[in-house]
């Protein structure tokens, strides 16, 4: 990959963090008043049928041989992991909590891009990934009063959006941009009627404001998935991933201003960890020929 197209990719990870925010904060307005079972459900046909009607304009047949490939199956599995306890976090804990602990995702994205792909990731960068994710135990503080393990709901999510990051990269190129988000958003629904079964809460007929919350998440989500694969296809992905860290940024700033969050010493010193992580492991991937 050239710089340009590092560059390229840098600015539709940025662009795709922007719009996963709206969309949280869509959600968690939405989670207010429905279950999350059903606000999934909702939420993940919305988006595949916006996907569909993209793929069937751009001609792309909508169930093409490769979406059995095993990249894909591993990428729906993560899809729903990833999904499933994001939203769940992001209902039942702050919105800018559960943020901070996602922009762990780009360690976890270039460790795994070393292991799977053989993406060269040397000595230094490895020792930014372990100090990132020290980042992550600060905030959640376990062993403390402070800890809840409601916590963990973030953490698994984050867990699940990497490897979905990473099954994306391995996915066949004859799938394009449409058909991704297509099964993307199918493996929503997927994980929506398993939450609902399991908890077992009736579904309730949306209010006016959760509708509107509900289609605003939807048009958010298709934009930000849209982004992330451009960018996930277009630069390298130790280059591109530590631009996620800017959804720290905006998911702190919805939080406080829309949700009256308050911000802990904790979150902001773990916080500054993963992000200066994060641009370590970008400058080093950016320095050409170095060892990194």
């Amino acid at each position: 990959m050239d710089t340009r197209a590092n560059l390229i990719g840098s600015m539709w990870m940025i662009a795709s963090m922007a719009a996963f925010t709206v969309e949280d904060s869509f959600i968690k307005a939405a989670s207010a008043t429905l279950p999350v079972g059903q606000i999934l459900i909702i939420f993940g046909l919305g988006g595949a049928f916006v996907f569909a009607g993209l793929a069937l304009l751009q001609k792309e047949p909508l169930a093409p041989p490769e979406v059995v490939s095993r990249p894909m199956r591993i990428r729906v599995l993560f899809e729903i992991v990833g999904r499933l306890f994001f939203i769940l976090a992001i209902s039942l804990t702050p919105l800018s909590s559960a943020t901070v602990i996602l922009q762990a995702t780009p360690l976890v994205v270039v460790a795994g891009a070393a292991v799977v792909f053989g993406e060269k990731v040397g000595w230094r960068r490895w020792a930014a990934i372990l100090i990132g994710l020290v980042g992550v135990v600060i905030i959640v503080q376990p062993g403390t009063e402070s800890f809840s393990m409601l916590s963990v709901l973030a953490i698994i999510g984050m867990i699940g959006f990497a490897g979905r990051d990473l099954a994306s990269r391995a996915a066949p190129a004859s799938l394009g941009t449409s058909v991704l988000g297509l099964y993307g958003f199918l493996s929503v629904v997927v994980a929506g009627v398993i939450f609902a079964i399991w908890q077992g809460v009736p579904f309730v007929m949306p209010t006016a404001g959760a509708s509107v919350f509900l289609v605003g998440a939807i048009l958010a989500g298709v934009v930000a998935y849209s982004c992330l694969m451009k960018a996930m296809r277009t630069g390298e992905v130790s280059a591109v991933t530590p631009f996620r860290y800017v959804r720290l940024l905006f998911g702190i700033g919805f939080g406080v201003v829309f949700f009256g969050e308050q911000l802990s010493a904790s979150m902001l010193l773990g916080s500054a960890v993963i992000v200066l992580s994060g641009l370590f492991i970008l400058w080093r991937g950016k320095r050409a020929g170095a060892p990194s």
